[in-house]
């Protein structure tokens, strides 16, 4: 048995080596936990091993590919699901607990994952903790899997979030949300981190790029309206701007096929692993992290908090953010003074302001000190990991404790 680290089972929908910024959140506070001490359930299998996140033992409750709710058929695959595999799937995790022996329980409560975990947990003599990445009665959880269904796993959720030994969530609206519904508060906001190498490359000096301006976008665009606006607001300002503009996309989806998309000044990468990926982006001149401009779907956009954006920041990037002013993004990033934000929704006056912005000979030098000042005070990784740690150990005293 090891003390500091207990024999820990992490319960998501996800696999280990998942792409997307909730798996590579749960990997980052994972870093230096021991292999032979961690072990997964999921609802997924495992593609590859690209992220290099080994574990001792695995189990997979599967969902067979086609029938997984994504476009076609959602009603009737989801009602499969619910009435046919989730029982399964609750029995399947069952068994995963008595085969495993886990001292601690990380549930991640998200899509299919939600009704089994709930089914089985909490159980007496069963320490687990409970991180919230998002809420699943957005809008595009509502049209995939239905209305009841989808408030119906919030219900869940709320419940393994109350129910939990110890607790977290992923930005500070969703806390307070969840603590005037639940009556529980978090131990932390748990989101992706800034490690002590990256603290390390903040601190130096920031040459000014010449002749280009380097505009970031890591991961998949889910307000693609606002995307578009943006990409047309580029297009129209691109031959006043002082350097050559490039839009540089990192991530698991292309947009090529897209009516906004132009090859002559945007470039794909691809999705890079973790260390790649934050070089790539220092050799950017700015991140962009849209969200929704109106408020239509506040579940999504008041309370979700998108990876990209610390990824930005780790990287020395001032950031644009474009979107509604209650959007949680646009909230710290006017905190802060990160970067720009805009809330406009319409080309011309979007362009107008990206063209004040992107004149700015140094972004990167003058943003530097609050860009640290954001990350010591929100993202710091070490701090989050260390407290999650004390959550997990907390847990397995209750385990070994029987109750």
């Amino acid at each position: 048995m090891n003390e500091s680290f207990p024999r820990l089972l992490v319960a998501a929908e996800f696999p280990p080596n998942a792409p997307g910024g909730g798996p590579a959140v749960v990997r980052q506070m994972l870093r230096g936990w021991p292999v032979e001490q961690l072990f997964w359930w999921s609802c997924l299998p495992e593609r590859d091993q690209k992220f290099g996140r080994r574990v001792a033992g695995q189990a997979v409750a599967s969902i067979p590919e086609k029938l997984y709710p994504h476009r076609r058929w959602c009603g009737p695959k989801s009602w499969l699901l619910e009435n046919i595999w989730t029982p399964w799937a609750a029995r399947h995790f069952k068994r995963t607990l008595k085969n495993f022996q886990p001292e601690a329980v990380w549930v991640i409560p998200h899509n299919w994952a939600i009704p089994p975990l709930a089914a089985v947990l909490p159980q007496p003599g069963l320490g687990f903790h409970t991180t919230v990445q998002d809420y699943m009665d957005t809008a595009a959880s509502s049209a995939r899997f239905g209305i009841r269904r989808s408030r119906g796993w919030v219900a869940l959720a709320d419940r393994l979030y109350a129910t939990a030994t110890t607790r977290d969530a992923t930005s500070h609206p969703m806390i307070a949300d969840l603590l005037a519904r639940t009556r529980q508060s978090a131990v932390q906001m748990l989101h992706a981190g800034i490690e002590q190498e990256d603290l390390a490359e903040l601190e130096k000096s920031v040459p000014a790029v010449q002749n280009q301006i380097r505009i970031a976008y890591a991961g998949t665009i889910l307000v693609e309206r606002e995307f578009a606006l943006f990409a047309g607001a580029l297009t129209a300002i691109r031959a006043q701007l002082p350097a050559r503009v490039s839009l540089e996309f990192f991530g698991n989806h292309s947009y090529r096929r897209q009516p906004w998309f132009e090859p002559g000044w945007m470039t794909e990468h691809g999705n890079l692993p973790e260390a790649p990926l934050m070089e790539a982006l220092r050799n950017c001149t700015w991140g962009f992290a849209p969200m929704a401009l109106t408020d239509e779907d506040p579940r999504y956009n008041r309370f979700s908090f998108p990876t990209k954006f610390i990824n930005y920041l780790a990287a020395g990037l001032p950031v644009i953010s474009l979107g509604h002013p209650e959007s949680s993004v646009v909230k710290m990033a006017r905190a802060y003074q990160v970067g720009v934000c805009i809330t406009a929704s319409e080309v011309r006056e979007i362009g107008d302001q990206l063209a004040a912005v992107l004149a700015e000979p140094a972004p990167k030098s003058a943003h530097q000190a609050a860009i640290r000042r954001c990350v010591l005070t929100e993202f710091d990784a070490s701090r989050m990991r260390a407290t999650l740690l004390a959550c997990f150990q907390k847990c397995a005293a209750v385990t070994r404790g029987g109750g």
